[in-house]
C-alpha cells in the first residue's frame, strides 16, 4: 500500500532497532511494519493487516490490546499528576497501591518493592541489593552471580552478562568476570541421551555443586533463574528441578533471584513461577506482565530476610544510594493497578491455565510425530516446537539454514500469524495473550501445521 507521507523512509534513516540487522535494515532488505493498532489478541498495521499476536508482543501484553480499562487510567493519572520522584519517602496514591497490591500477591516470605522501568534495570538493581547485602553482613568475598547458559536476565552490563546467550555476549565484552554459568535444565539438548528427565536433573545438581566447589562457596553470593527459560527456548524444568536446586543453595547460604518478567503475574496459570515451582525466593524479579506492557514499570521484590539486613545497612551508613529518576513512575503504576485488577475482574490467570493447557496439548497432538519435530513443549500460556533434520538421532538442522525464521515468516505470510523463531537453534515460541479463546487456540495450531508442510515437507 502506498502512503502520501515519508514514515517508511524515516524509520530506515533515523530508528535504531533493537535485536536488529542494523546494516540489512538500513538497505532496506529487512522488513518494516508500522503497528497502528490491536484489540484483544490482534494487532494492525498501517496497511490495513490484522494480525494474530501468538507471542503477545514479547511475551508481555497479557491481557490483550485495546483494554479501555487501562487506557483511561493511564489518561486520568497524566492529567492529575504526571510525574513525581519517589525519593527520601516520597510516593503516590498509584505507587503506594500497586506495591500493596503486588504483595498481596507474592510469596509469603516477601517483603517490599522496589519499582523500575525495565526487567534489565531490575536485575540490575537485584545484583546490587545482593552485593549490598553480604557487604553489610561483612562477606566482601561473596559477590559471585551463578546464571544458566540460556538464561535471559536483560541487556545491560551485568544483566547482559547474565543472560546465557552468545548474541548478547558477542563483542559487547561480556560476560563480566563476577558472572558465570551453569547447565540449563533444558532435557531435550541433553549430551547423554540415555538420561531420564530424573537423571538430568541429578546431572544439573551435581554440575552446580562442582560448579560451587570450584569457586568457593565463600565467593557465590546468588545463582538467578527464571521458573522456565524463556528466550533460550520456552523450556520448563524437569520434574524435581527446582526443589533440588533450592536444597543446593540453601546449603551452601547462596541467595535465589527468581526472574519472573515473563512467569509472573500469570502465564504460568497461576500469579508466580516461583510458587508453581515451589520456589523459595530472596528477590523476585517483575516487569512485563505487571503493566501489560501498556506502560513501562518494573520490579524487585525483596524478601523479609534482605529487608532486615538492607535496613541494618542504611542504620550504619546512611540511605541506600540506589535510585532511578523515574523510580515507581506514577503513570506506570496506574497502568499496574489497573491491569492486575483487570486480570482479576476477568479471570485471566484461569483462562492463561486452560486454554495454554488446550494449545499445548493441540500443539503436540497435531505436530509431535512428525519427522522434523524433535519437541513440543510449553506450561500455561507458553509453548514451543523445536525442529530437528533427523529425528532419532536427534541431529539438528545447521544455522545457516534459518529454518526458525523461515517458519515464523511463513507463519505470517500464510496466515497472519505472529510467532517468534527464537534464539539459538530452531524454535518456534508462543505466548499469547491471556485472553486467547480456544477458537483462536485452533487458528494458531493449524496455521503453524501449514507452515511446517510449506517448509519442511
Amino acid at each position: 500500500m502506498l502512503h502520501n507521507d515519508k514514515l517508511e523512509q524515516w524509520d530506515r534513516e533515523n530508528f535504531f532497532h533493537p535485536s536488529t540487522h542494523l546494516a540489512e535494515f538500513a538497505r532496506g532488505n529487512t522488513p518494516q511494519r508500522v503497528i497502528t493498532g490491536g484489540s484483544g489478541c490482534h494487532i494492525e498495521d498501517r496497511d490495513g493487516n490484522r494480525l494474530l499476536d501468538a507471542f503477545a508482543g514479547l511475551y508481555c501484553v497479557n491481557v490483550g490490546y485495546g483494554r479501555l480499562e487501562i487506557a483511561e487510567a493511564i489518561a486520568d493519572q497524566a492529567k492529575e499528576l504526571a510525574y513525581y520522584h519517589s525519593y527520601v519517602g516520597h510516593g503516590t496514591e498509584a505507587s503506594i497501591t500497586l506495591a500493596k497490591m503486588v504483595l498481596d500477591r507474592a510469596p509469603d516470605n516477601m517483603s517490599k518493592v522496589y519499582f523500575g522501568l525495565s526487567g534489565s534495570d531490575a536485575n540490575e538493581t537485584n545484583i546490587k541489593l545482593v552485593w549490598y547485602y553480604n557487604n553489610i553482613l561483612g562477606r566482601p568475598k561473596k559477590k559471585k552471580i551463578i546464571s544458566r547458559w540460556r538464561g535471559y536476565h536483560g541487556s545491560g552490563l551485568v544483566t547482559g552478562s547474565l543472560t546465557g546467550l552468545e548474541l548478547f555476549h558477542k563483542k559487547f565484552d561480556l560476560p563480566l568476570s563476577q558472572v558465570t554459568h551453569t547447565e540449563a535444565p533444558y532435557h531435550f539438548r541433553r549430551d547423554d541421551l540415555e538420561h531420564s528427565e530424573a537423571d538430568f536433573v541429578v546431572h544439573c545438581v551435581s554440575e552446580l555443586e562442582a560448579m560451587i566447589h570450584r569457586e568457593g562457596a565463600d565467593t557465590i553470593a546468588a545463582f538467578i533463574g527464571e521458573p522456565v527459560l524463556g528466550t533460550g527456548g520456552i523450556v520448563p524444568p524437569p520434574a524435581g528441578y527446582w526443589p533440588a536446586i533450592q536444597a543446593v543453595l540453601d546449603r551452601h547460604d547462596i541467595l535465589l533471584i527468581a526472574d519472573e518478567v515473563v512467569t509472573g503475574f500469570g502465564r504460568l496459570g497461576t500469579m508466580f513461577g516461583s510458587d508453581h515451582y515451589g520456589m523459595r525466593p530472596d528477590l523476585i524479579t517483575i516487569a512485563k506482565g505487571l503493566t501489560s506492557a501498556y506502560a513501562p514499570l518494573s520490579g524487585s521484590i525483596v524478601s523479609e530476610k534482605m529487608w532486615a539486613v538492607l535496613e541494618q545497612g542504611t542504620d550504619e551508613n546512611g540511605p541506600i544510594g540506589h535510585g532511578w529518576t523515574y523510580s515507581a513512575h506514577p503513570i506506570g503504576a496506574a497502568a499496574g493497578v489497573a491491569n492486575l485488577e483487570l486480570i482479576d475482574k476477568l479471570g485471566l490467570i484461569e483462562n492463561a491455565g486452560t486454554v495454554g493447557t488446550y494449545l499445548n496439548a493441540e500443539m503436540r497432538a497435531a505436530l509431535a510425530d512428525h519427522p522434523h519435530v524433535g519437541d513440543v513443549r510449553g506450561e500455561g500460556m507458553m509453548c514451543a516446537v523445536e525442529f530437528v533434520k533427523e529425528k532419532g538421532s536427534r541431529t539438528f538442522f545447521d544455522a545457516g539454514d534459518k529454518i526458525g525464521p523461515q517458519l515464523s515468516a511463513k507463519l505470517l505470510e500464510q496466515s497472519s500469524v505472529i510467532a517468534r523463531a527464537m534464539p539459538q537453534g530452531d524454535i518456534l515460541g508462543f505466548a499469547p495473550p491471556f485472553c486467547l479463546t480456544r477458537t483462536e487456540a485452533d487458528q494458531v495450531v493449524s496455521a503453524t501445521v501449514k507452515a511446517v508442510s510449506s517448509v519442511l515437507g
